[in-house]
């Protein structure tokens, strides 16, 4: 494994739902103490200032959310079976027969998502989604007693059982947690460039958390950075597997990082989009333009933070996202990289404030 991989794999094997960051947040301190100055917001956001390196220059953002979708113990039912919440959004279909670590005070206790067996049901009833008020979690437990001695209570996380892998042909990953810890992975790498290199700007990065929860740690942390402009760093959304139509999402694995033109909560400043646009033709690097109207990233809160942020969202997308297992293709990691190292080194002070005159 290089260093970029090494990176991925720590970042997304380590556990850290929404609002239980603890662990992630721990890896990615590691990462960024030695790169510069580190704070932390009250709800538990970390943000690591760089030196400056010639005139201080505008305040720029680099922002990406370290929390991952799972679910929380809501009850423990007689016979020893957990009842759960979702922590972000869930697609019911993906949820039964996967594997799942309850995070207890006494350590990870192993379970299963589970249902009502086939054979119980009739014709209408196998026809039907299993929705997740139905389903359940099981440790092995046969008594609430047993449930509680192994140390569950209500309250605690649960995250996917899922490790990275490096698939068939080595340039396609696949992991739990790409959203965000791809954007936490390409956070730690551009700051690591640009640490060692004159810029003309002061440069954060702040590791979000309970993004996937309400946008949460971006609404706290912009108020600690207080940003000229704003690069989110985030997972997309591939639309190359069966069943997805092009007007749905036409990006591409191993296509390019992704720009998005349009989600549910922000429309990027236009000039700051065309100078990503312009930077990737220059650079050669390939750069896939999408838009989603189902989600929203940390660049909601962030753009309209005070008087307005210049913001833009870039990505690498990924399949299968908001499952146990997405993937995605080196090259697009490579590219972001690449890409928004350079767009960080373009950011002075007569740029930015031409993004909003």
């Amino acid at each position: 494994m290089d260093q970029t991989e090494k990176l991925l794999q720590e970042l997304c094997d380590a556990h850290g739902v929404s609002g239980h960051e603890a662990e992630v947040r721990a890896v990615i301190r590691r990462h960024l103490a030695p790169l510069g100055a580190l704070t932390q917001d009250r709800i538990g956001s970390l943000i690591c200032t760089l030196p400056v390196r010639g005139p201080r220059g505008p305040k720029v953002m680099l922002a990406a959310h370290m929390d991952e979708i799972g679910f929380m113990v809501r009850l423990v039912t007689e016979e020893g079976f957990l009842r759960f919440v979702p922590l972000g959004g869930w697609f019911d279909q993906v949820l039964l027969g996967q594997r799942v670590i309850v995070k207890t005070a006494k350590g990870g206790v192993p379970g299963v998502i589970g249902a009502r067996p086939p054979h119980l049901l009739g014709p209408e009833e196998r026809n039907k989604v299993v929705e997740k008020k139905a389903m359940y979690i099981d440790i092995g437990a046969t008594s609430r007693k047993e449930a509680e001695k192994a140390g569950v209570r209500v309250g605690d996380p649960v995250v996917p059982e899922s490790r990275f892998t490096v698939l068939s042909g080595g340039k396609t990953y696949l992991a739990k947690a790409f959203d965000d810890r791809v954007g936490c992975a390409l956070l730690i790498q551009v700051l690591r460039a640009c640490a060692r290199t004159a810029r003309p700007n002061a440069l954060c990065g702040a590791a979000t958390v309970m993004e996937e929860v309400g946008l949460r740690g971006a609404t706290t942390s912009v108020e600690l950075v207080d940003p000229d402009v704003a690069v989110i760093l985030e997972s997309g959304i591939a639309g190359d597997v069966p069943g997805i139509k092009p007007e749905e999402s036409a990006t591409r694995l191993g296509r390019g990082p992704e720009l998005l033109v349009f989600d549910r909560m922000m429309i990027p400043n236009l000039k700051l989009r065309d100078l990503v646009i312009e930077t990737a033709r220059k650079l050669r690097v390939p750069l896939q333009l999408g838009a989603t109207e189902g989600g929203a990233t940390d660049g909601a809160p962030i753009h309209l933070h005070k008087a307005g942020v210049p913001t833009v969202v870039l990505g690498v997308a990924a399949r299968h996202i908001h499952s146990h297992t997405s993937i995605i293709h080196r090259a697009d990691f490579d590219g972001a990289l690449k890409l928004v190292a350079a767009l960080v080194r373009k950011l002075d002070a007569a740029t930015v404030a031409g993004l909003t005159r």
